[in-house]
């Protein structure tokens, strides 16, 4: 190493992009059986005879369960590393995606499987430790923004999901299960946790409880459920509001859903690259005033064609920037043991914040016929989020 060759500006090993690959595949894999009954949610509402809340709801209990997963999730993975936990959470998560074929026809036994397919939303707080021990400083910002493109799995059960039940109702479940057992075999060969990574020994609950006492986990959980949130609300919900509002066949609106999954895929890295060259709290602000103005502008009900397309891809690419910027922000100021642990957290708050929007937009539309309170309250927090992290998150010094 050169006297001007600091560690965080060495360059990546091979090994480093290898596991990046890997565990972004993995993500994708688990975040399409996450995402597995919300582009088909019209169908099992009409199924069933659920209301507009009972369907949001039943799209909503996967989100709840994969981000309060992420919390033991992310402190296991700190302690045991990926390369147990990312094929071990992929083999278990094929059990619920199976069990979806004999529970479509009953709402219980619906929410019990979305209850346990949120065991493929846990993923994220596999892949954020392992990605952060793996790339120095100067590079890390990009890595995380290429892991967290793993969301497009999101993009994909939007896309591919409805198209493959039209050839068979069972088909989509069937297609990631095997999907799953591919990858879980590939993950146990391929990922390798870092040489130098440091195991905690103190119990779960203590690192966790370190955890929860950092302020600025608490920061950036409140900016990531606004962010991630967001995308994540979305991508559960966009297919039932498109084709409530706009009268979309569930086919285009899952499409259209999936063009937006795909432009908060693209714009995650980007988030990311210009938290290596800008500091991240300035690129998470910009990126939340741009959501906050369309939301505004959405709330007015425009016509799909061309402004309400417009409005739509626009706040994708904001809180694809917000996502990726924040956890450029996370890998700065947590010390490298707790990255697992304060992961966990943040990703769970920011699942949270997915969780709640479908369930308020259900029952304000049940309530109001409308759906412009709901985006109105969005600009508010995002509008919040903007000022926070301009004002505040600005000054918190790289640890």
């Amino acid at each position: 190493m050169t006297p001007t060759e600091t560690p965080q500006h060495l360059k990546p090993p091979v090994a480093a992009y290898r596991n990046l690959a890997v565990a972004t595949v993995g993500f994708a894999l688990t975040f399409w059986a996450w995402n597995l009954i919300a582009p088909l949610a019209g169908v099992f509402g009409s199924d069933l005879g659920l209301s507009s809340f009972a369907q949001s709801f039943l799209v909503a209990v996967p989100v709840l369960v994969g981000s309060l997963g992420r919390i033991p999730v992310g402190a296991l993975t700190d302690r045991y590393g990926a390369r147990l936990l990312f094929p071990l959470i992929s083999a278990l998560t094929i059990i619920p995606v199976l069990l979806v074929i004999p529970a479509r026809h009953n709402f219980l036994a619906m929410i019990v499987v979305g209850f346990l397919l949120g065991l493929g939303g846990t993923t994220f707080a596999i892949g954020i430790p392992l990605v952060n021990s793996w790339f120095p400083p100067a590079h890390r910002g990009l890595a995380l923004g290429v892991f967290g493109m793993g969301m497009g799995g999101v993009a994909l059960s939007g896309y591919f999901t409805p198209r493959m039940a039209k050839h068979g109702e069972n088909l989509p479940f069937i297609v990631v299960a095997i999907a799953l057992a591919a990858y879980a075999v590939l993950a146990a060969v391929l990922i390798s946790d870092h040489p130098d990574r440091k195991i905690p020994t103190t119990s779960l609950a203590r690192r966790l409880g370190s955890a929860g006492r950092l302020r600025v986990t608490w920061e950036l959980s409140a900016l990531y459920a606004i962010g991630f949130g967001g995308i994540v609300a979305f991508g559960v919900y966009l297919p039932t509001y498109l084709k409530t509002w706009y009268e979309l066949s569930p086919t285009d609106a899952g499409t259209k859903a999936a063009g937006f999954a795909l432009v908060t895929v693209v714009f995650r890295p980007v988030g990311g690259w210009l938290s290596d060259r800008v500091h991240p709290a300035v690129v998470t602000s910009c990126a939340l005033a741009v959501v906050a103005v369309f939301a505004i502008l959405q709330a007015f009900d425009p016509q799909l064609n061309p402004m309400g397309t417009v409005c739509f891809l626009l706040m994708a690419a904001g809180l694809g920037t917000a996502s990726g910027s924040v956890f450029a922000l996370v890998s700065q100021v947590t010390p490298q043991p707790q990255v697992g642990s304060v992961t966990g957290i943040v990703g769970a708050m920011g699942g949270l914040g997915g969780f709640v929007p479908p369930l308020v937009m259900g029952a304000i539309y049940s309530a109001k016929d409308s759906y412009s309170i709901g985006f109105m309250l969005l600009s508010d927090l995002a509008l919040a989020g903007c000022v926070y992290a301009y004002g505040r998150m600005r000054t918190i010094k790289a640890e």
